[in-house]
């Protein structure tokens, strides 16, 4: 009782956030409130399992796979009004569109599980199976943050003093990609899950000329996977490819257009911030570079880097019912350090 006292007085304080605050977002505030809702409406079994300490090591610990076993409590073995709870805090997060691939991507496990009823694979995919974990206490000032995860979605998100300061890894994922036969739960046949990530990556490599091609296309082949996979912190490195000082007016819109892209999931203000840091550490230096296949149907994977991010696409691995790369995995993630953990200046 004791606990749940504390969280009631911290939720209250959420409520009456400081006026001269300017610097607070409205997400952070929003989110905020709704995860101080949340947490004092726990019960002692549930707060046991998704409120932890800031601290805990837990907090960085993040994958995109099917893992068995997760941090935090599960969407299925919440109560109903727990999992409402749940869903506002993801609205208070993210965008609209942001919170509707969210949930198209949690469907998508229903096409998984059809297609892989008969392997030992097929319980681990469940669109239940998304696990949400609070760090430290949602409050008006201080430091906290949550997770929301589960296969192809990791959300990780830090507010301090009420204002978001760290929302990567953030990493989207969608198999099948684009949908081929209906199953009951998941989306209509046709529906595209990251085709503006995909198209705009497509539009851009072939709006290049020959000698662009040259410098931007790094292998006719396409890794795997993305680097650092499940990594608390991203992969160090040189950019490679070909330098946005050396694209046409024409292609450094099309650029533009995919980073806007991989932020449209974010509110308008937790977006507009990571786009004006984009533009402050001056455009010119950012990078992008190709592997594989430059059309569809074919391995092929991207990357697009500037001094403060680094964003990774691959579509390589054959998709449900073996249709060829139709199974997407994308990442963005901070060079000065995920989960608003600093690391070593990128320059």
């Amino acid at each position: 009782m004791n606990r749940l006292l504390t969280l009631a007085l911290l939720l209250i304080s959420c409520f009456a956030l400081p006026a001269a605050e300017t610097e607070q977002t409205k997400t952070g505030a929003a989110m905020t409130k709704a995860a101080a809702t949340l947490a004092t409406s726990l019960s002692e079994a549930d707060a046991a399992k998704i409120m932890l300490k800031y601290d805990d090591p837990r907090r960085t610990d993040w994958h995109n796979i099917p893992k068995p076993e997760r941090k935090g409590l599960p969407l299925r073995d919440m109560k109903s009004e727990l999992k409402d709870l749940t869903h506002e805090l993801l609205k208070a997060s993210l965008s609209s569109s942001g919170y509707e691939k969210a949930t198209r991507i949690m469907s998508l496990e229903n096409n998984l599980f059809e297609d892989e009823k008969k392997a030992k694979t097929a319980p681990l995919r469940d669109p239940q199976r998304y696990f949400l974990s609070i760090f430290g206490t949602p409050a008006a000032t201080g430091t906290w943050g949550y997770s929301f995860e589960g296969h192809h979605l990791s959300l990780n998100f830090v507010v301090k003093d009420g204002a978001v300061v760290a929302d990567t890894p953030s990493f989207w994922g969608a198999n099948p990609s684009i949908v081929k036969d209906f199953i009951s739960g998941g989306p209509a046949v046709g529906t595209r899950t990251l085709a503006g990530e995909e198209q705009l990556g497509f539009d851009l490599i072939n709006a290049l000329d020959d000698e662009q091609k040259k410098v931007a296309i790094l292998s006719d082949k396409a890794p795997t996977e993305y680097r650092a996979a499940g990594k608390p912190q991203p992969p160090q490195g040189a950019p490679e490819g070909i330098a946005v000082s050396k694209l046409t007016d024409a292609q450094k819109k099309i650029l533009w257009s995919l980073i806007e892209t991989y932020n449209s999931h974010l509110t308008e203000d937790v977006a507009a911030a990571n786009l004006d840091e984009i533009k402050a550490d001056n455009l010119d230096r950012i990078y992008f570079g190709w592997w594989g296949a430059t059309k569809p149907e074919v391995g092929h994977y991207y990357r697009v880097q500037g001094p403060s991010f680094v964003l990774e696409f691959v579509n390589h691995q054959d998709g449900v019912g073996g249709s060829k790369a139709n199974h997407i995995h994308s990442v963005w993630r901070s060079l000065k350090g995920d989960f608003a953990i600093p690391i070593a200046s990128n320059k």
